[in-house]
């Protein structure tokens, strides 16, 4: 049972971590001016959703009672987000401040991966999961540093 208890922390906590992944992009996808950002952040905060769901399942079938919010800091940081993209009114503002937390997210999972403790089942649920936000955090990434080259070559400074 004490395994069980184990495993239900750890997945508690990706738990939180995909809550606020999904709190995140959808309020990315509210904030986006541009619908193609709007639509793919969206699609990201509903994935994120059902990863979670999925781990509230596994959760609930260890005899444990699933996470259902996110994280107080994490509210927080939306918060700042917030204002941050009111007073700088651009997509790069909000895509830099989602890919910082997809490096937060991308860690926990990577850390509950290497937990020796936890069970063979529950270490492959996770890494199932773990695909999936690895290829989210690294579109995020690709998107984030495409939009920093594109602003550096149009700044005037940059040489040509």
């Amino acid at each position: 049972m004490s395994g069980d208890k184990h495993d239900i922390r750890v997945l508690n906590g990706l738990i939180e971590g995909l809550i606020d992944s999904a709190d995140g992009y959808a309020e990315a996808a509210a904030e986006a001016g541009d619908q193609g950002y709007k639509a793919w952040f969206q699609a990201r905060a509903d994935e994120r959703r059902r990863l979670a769901d999925d781990f509230k399942a596994a959760v609930r079938e260890r005899g444990g009672d699933p996470e259902e919010d996110g994280s107080i800091l994490a509210k927080a940081q939306r918060a700042f987000m917030d204002v941050k993209s009111a007073l700088l009114g651009d997509s790069a503002s909000v895509i830099g401040s989602v890919e910082g937390g997809e490096d937060h997210l991308k860690a926990r999972f990577e850390r509950a991966m290497a937990d020796e403790d936890l069970s063979a089942t529950t270490r492959e649920t996770i890494r199932r999961a773990y695909a999936v936000v690895k290829e989210g955090h690294d579109q995020m990434s690709a998107l984030k540093h495409s939009l920093d080259a594109r602003r550096d070559a149009d700044n005037p400074l940059y040489p040509k």
